[in-house]
C-alpha cells in the first residue's frame, strides 16, 4: 500500500489506556464508520479486557446485524461470541430518542407531572420528531452512560458528520431555545398564575387575537401547558448538556475521524477536524477505510505497463500481460488514494492516521469485526 504522509495512529495504545473512557467515531455517511465503531468495541473487549459499550446514533441497523443481534434498543445488550478470556465484555445499544426523553422526564419530575407531560400533544411531537431532539438526547444518553461508571469504555457511533456537528451543538442550541423570547413569553403566564390568553391579550391585544385565530385556542393552550410542565426541568436540561459537553472536551475522550479515500469524505473529515480544533475537542486520529494495496508494491504502474506492452509486442504470454495491466491499474488507484488522503494529512500533519485495507466482502459478523480490529491496530 502506498504510504500516508502522517504519523501512524496506535489504536491499541488508545484502547488499552485506562484513562480513555469515551471514543467518538464521526465522519461522512458510507465510509465504514459504524463498522469501525463496532470493531473498536470488539477489540477493546477481547484484546484489552475492557467492559465496553457501543452506542449508535445512526438510524441504520448495521451495527446490530454485524454483532449478530436481532435488534438494538435503548438498553445495552450483551454481544454473544465475544472472547472474554481477558475479562472483557461487549454490549451494544441504539439511541431511542423518545424513550430517552421519557426517562429524563420520569427521573426529574413527579409521576403526576410526568403523566401530564406525556399526554401533551406538543411533547409527543417534540420527543419524536423535533429538529435537534435526537442530538440532545444523544448527549443525555452519553451523560447517563458515563455517570453510571459501569463502563470502562464507551464507543459512540454518530450520524454522518454534518449531523454529528449537531451532536456537538446540542447544548448551545438548547440554551438558545430556553433563553428565547417566545419561550419566555409562554412561560410568563404559568409563572404568574394567570391564563395564557388573559396575559397575552392584556399585553399584546391584536397580536394575541391574530395568533389565536391562526393557531386556535386549544393549540395555544396545549403549547402553554407543555412549556409550563417542562419549566421546572429546563435548568436540569441545560446543566446536564453542559456537563456532557465538558466531558467531550476532557482528555478522557478521544475523537476518531473516519473517512474513505474519496474527495468528499476527506473534505468532510477536514471540516470536522477544524471544528474539533476550534472547540478544543481531543482529536485522536484519522481512520482511512477501504484503502487498496498490492502484494508487490515495489512494481510500479509504469513498470507494469511497459512489461505488458513488451509481452504484447512479442505476441507471447497474453495472460501475464493482462495480469500486469491489472496490477498497473491497482497501483494507479493506490497512488490516487494517497493523494486524496494528503488533502487531510497535509492540512493536519500532527493528526496520526491509520489505513485499513479494502475487504473483499462487507462485514456482517463478529469474525469480520475482529479482522477490521486487527487492521486498525496495524
Amino acid at each position: 500500500m502506498a504510504e500516508l504522509s502522517a504519523e501512524q495512529l496506535d489504536v491499541d495504545a488508545l484502547l488499552a489506556d485506562p484513562t480513555t473512557r469515551i471514543i467518538v467515531c464521526c465522519g461522512a455517511g458510507g465510509v465504514g464508520k459504524t463498522t469501525t465503531a463496532a470493531a473498536l468495541g470488539v477489540r477493546s473487549a477481547e484484546v484489552h479486557g475492557r467492559r465496553t459499550v457501543v452506542l449508535t446514533i445512526d438510524p441504520a441497523r448495521r451495527l446490530a446485524q454485524s454483532m449478530g443481534l436481532s435488534e438494538l434498543d435503548n438498553t445495552p445488550r450483551q454481544v454473544k461470541g465475544i472472547d472474554g478470556g481477558n475479562g472483557g465484555e461487549l454490549h451494544a445499544m441504539m439511541l431511542d430518542m423518545k424513550r430517552t426523553f421519557d426517562e429524563v422526564v420520569q427521573q426529574h419530575t413527579t409521576p403526576q407531572r410526568a403523566a401530564e407531560i406525556f399526554a401533551n400533544p406538543f411533547y409527543q411531537a417534540m420527543s419524536s420528531t423535533f429538529a435537534g431532539t435526537q442530538e440532545y438526547m444523544a448527549m443525555e444518553k452519553l451523560g447517563q452512560l458515563r455517570a453510571g461508571d459501569e463502563w470502562d469504555l464507551i464507543v459512540v457511533d454518530t450520524p454522518p458528520s454534518r449531523s454529528a456537528l449537531d451532536f456537538l451543538d446540542a447544548p448551545a442550541r438548547l440554551s438558545r431555545f430556553l433563553d428565547g423570547r417566545m419561550l419566555r413569553l409562554l412561560l410568563a403566564p404559568a409563572r404568574s398564575g394567570r391564563s395564557m390568553f388573559s396575559l397575552v391579550t392584556a399585553s399584546f391585544g391584536l397580536f394575541s387575537r391574530t395568533v389565536q385565530k391562526v393557531l386556535g385556542a386549544q393549540l395555544l393552550t396545549d403549547l402553554s401547558g407543555f412549556v409550563a410542565a417542562l419549566d421546572s426541568m429546563f435548568g436540569g436540561f441545560r446543566h446536564r448538556a453542559d456537563e456532557t459537553y465538558r466531558i467531550l472536551q476532557d482528555p478522557q475522550t478521544a475523537f476518531l475521524l473516519v473517512a474513505a479515500p474519496e474527495r468528499d469524505a476527506v473534505r468532510e473529515a477536514a471540516y470536522f477536524a477544524e471544528r474539533l480544533v476550534a472547540e478544543r475537542m481531543p482529536l485522536a486520529g484519522l481512520v482511512l477505510n477501504r484503502m487498496h494495496r498490492s502484494a508487490v508494491a515495489e512494481l510500479t504502474s509504469e513498470q507494469s505497463e511497459a512489461a505488458a506492452a513488451a509481452l504484447a509486442a512479442a505476441g507471447d504470454q497474453e495472460m501475464t500481460a493482462d495480469a500486469l495491466r491489472v496490477h498497473a491499474g491497482l497501483m494507479r488507484q493506490t497512488e490516487r488514494e494517497v493523494r486524496v488522503a494528503a488533502a487531510f494529512t497535509d492540512q493536519f500533519p500532527a493528526v496520526p492516521a491509520v489505513a485499513v485495507a479494502a475487504q473483499p466482502a462487507d462485514v456482517h459478523d463478529v469474525d469480520g469485526l475482529r479482522t477490521i480490529g486487527a487492521l486498525l491496530a496495524g
